[in-house]
């Protein structure tokens, strides 16, 4: 990972470092508005009538990540594209600008279809994303609200320390149980050719053994725990806020 990081820096200064930020921030504004919005409102609709089981939380935060990975897919082809592009030969670099730039640039070359390019595997990542994240994010806090913390005997509350302790377990979840999904969304995003996910897949086990499904854990913890964390914490103060205005 550091490595990556040195060799960004030293070819292309420490913007590089920044690359993709718009269309990092365009997939927040499609995956995670419609997978966090949908997931409140299906859970709001099975909570009416008491409180929900965890499997019934579960489904519902797996079929608000399926919605978010239909909505988000274009912006995580741009995402993908623009953060290799300086691990690719010059000839093959997509040079994309921006978010804007690489959306238009993307349907002239492949059409409208380009942009459902490795649905399937976003949309199984989401699914497992917002299922591990937001779902084991409900059962830690639920799980730490209702019982005091094994040997140190101590109750929390719903506070700042609960999201936060809630939200590095659930980050540290969501890493382990993506990285596969995360691993091949990346690789069929990225290339270039037809090549099937089948195909891919194939390849690289036959390469790098079924380890490489593990590929890249560690940048991925620091990434998401971090994002996971302050994701809920604004997430539950907003939610908090909003209560206070309507009442």
């Amino acid at each position: 990972m550091f490595s990556v990081i040195r060799y960004s820096i030293s070819h292309s200064g420490f913007r590089s470092l920044y690359t993709g930020l718009s269309a990092s921030i365009f997939r927040q504004m499609t995956y995670s508005l419609v997978r966090l919005g949908s997931y409140e409102n299906i859970k709001a609709t099975i909570t009416e009538n008491g409180p929900a089981s965890s499997g019934k939380l579960l489904l519902a935060a797996m079929l608000a990540g399926a919605l978010g990975g239909i909505a988000g897919n274009p912006a995580d082809i741009l995402l993908v594209r623009m953060t290799s592009d300086i691990t690719r030969p010059p000839e093959q670099q997509y040079r994309y600008s921006n978010a804007l730039h690489g959306l238009i640039s993307l349907i002239k070359s492949e059409g409208i279809q380009g942009l459902m390019r490795g649905l399937g595997t976003n949309t199984t990542r989401a699914v497992l994303m917002n299922g591990s994240q937001v779902g084991s994010y409900d059962f830690f806090k639920t799980n730490l609200l209702a019982r005091p913390i094994p040997l140190l005997n101590y109750q929390l509350r719903d506070n700042l320390y609960c999201h936060v302790i809630s939200s590095v377990l659930a980050g540290t979840v969501a890493t382990t149980v993506c990285a596969p999904a995360d691993v091949l969304r990346s690789r069929v995003m990225s290339a270039s050719g037809n090549a099937s996910l089948v195909e891919i897949t194939r390849e690289a086990l036959q390469k790098e053994g079924p380890r490489f499904l593990f590929k890249g854990w560690t940048p991925a913890f620091i990434r998401l725990a971090p994002n996971t964390v302050l994701m809920f914490v604004f997430y539950e103060q907003l939610k908090k806020g909003w209560r206070s205005f309507r009442a």
